[in-house]
C-alpha cells in the first residue's frame, strides 16, 4: 500500500483488490488516522509505501503472511493465514447487522454468492422475523 491510497484529512483509505474484486474508498477510524500519521512521521521523508520491512523495502504479501504467522504462533495458533482476516471481517459485519449487499460492497465481491457465505452462519440472522 502506497501513502497515495491514503487521505488522512478525509479519514479515507482507497483500497486496490486483486483476483477481479472491486477496488473501493473505505473510511478510516480516529485510532487508524493517529497511527498511520504517527507511523508516517516515523519514516524518512518522501517515503512511498506505507508499511516497511525491517530491511527498509516495501512490506510484500508475502512478508505480511510471514509477520501474520510468527504471530500467531507466538500465541499458540497454527495455520493462519491473512485471508482468515477477511473472513473474521466478514462473519463480524454480517453479525453487527450489516445487509448483504453492503458487505458484498465493503468486501469487494462482484458476486453476491461469494458474499452469501457469511449470511449462512449468521446465528442471529431470523432474530427479526416475527415479534410477540
Amino acid at each position: 500500500m502506497t501513502w497515495s491510497q491514503v487521505d488522512l484529512e478525509a479519514g479515507r483509505l482507497q483500497v486496490l483488490r486483486c483476483k477481479g474484486s472491486d477496488n473501493s474508498v473505505q473510511p478510516l477510524s480516529g485510532v487508524e488516522i493517529r497511527a498511520l500519521r504517527k507511523l508516517r512521521r516515523d519514516q524518512e521523508p518522501g517515503a512511498r509505501y506505507v508499511f516497511i520491512s525491517e530491511r527498509g523495502a516495501p512490506l510484500t504479501v508475502n512478508g505480511f503472511f510471514k509477520t501474520l504467522r510468527r504471530a500467531a504462533e507466538s500465541i499458540g495458533m497454527r495455520d493462519v493465514h491473512p485471508h482468515l482476516l477477511r473472513h473474521a471481517t466478514g462473519f463480524k459485519l454480517v453479525n453487527a447487522g450489516v445487509d448483504t449487499r453492503a458487505l458484498a460492497a465493503y468486501l469487494g465481491h462482484r458476486q453476491i454468492a461469494h458474499t452469501a457465505r457469511y449470511t449462512k452462519m449468521d446465528a442471529k440472522r431470523f432474530d427479526r422475523f416475527w415479534q410477540d
